[in-house]
């Protein structure tokens, strides 16, 4: 049990950061050239989407990755379970509240707030990406040294 645990650990937060990376350095990037009333009517639909990709995988990482811990894969799969797993609250406290101002009903979307919410919202999820590709990174090290 615990090899297919470590496997479903890493595939998630792999897949988990690169999605995450590729917001950062493709998708938003990319929808910031459009004009702000643009990019922000895009970035709502592209969000919830990504939602119901990302909470999922950070949630199996962090359950596989403590799974893997708990059934004796050393303290490091606790580690990497942890860094995957402080996405989740970090959205909750940290960016939830840039995407309800960025969802609030009768939001003028055209206006420099919007702008700078949106990049504001950059930064918090970069730092999603930046958390991801640390637990991925120390998943694939413990794989490969056991």
């Amino acid at each position: 049990m615990l090899v297919p645990l470590k496997f479903i650990a890493t595939l998630a937060a792999a897949m988990f950061a690169g999605a995450a990376l590729y917001v950062n350095v493709a998708e938003h990037p990319a929808r910031m050239t459009l004009d702000t009333r643009f990019a922000a009517a895009q970035w709502a639909p592209s969000y919830r989407r990504a939602t119901w990709m990302q909470a999922p995988l950070a949630l199996l990482s962090f359950v596989a990755g403590l799974g893997s811990w708990l059934l004796g894969g050393g303290l490091g799969w606790a580690i990497a379970a942890l860094l995957i797993g402080a996405v989740v609250p970090f959205t909750l406290i940290g960016i939830m509240p840039t995407n309800r101002a960025l969802l609030a009903q009768g939001r003028d979307l055209g206006t420099a707030e919007t702008r700078s919410l949106l990049e504001h919202w950059a930064k918090l999820h970069a730092v999603r990406t930046v958390l991801s590709l640390a637990a991925t990174i120390l998943y694939v090290c413990l794989a490969l040294g056991s």
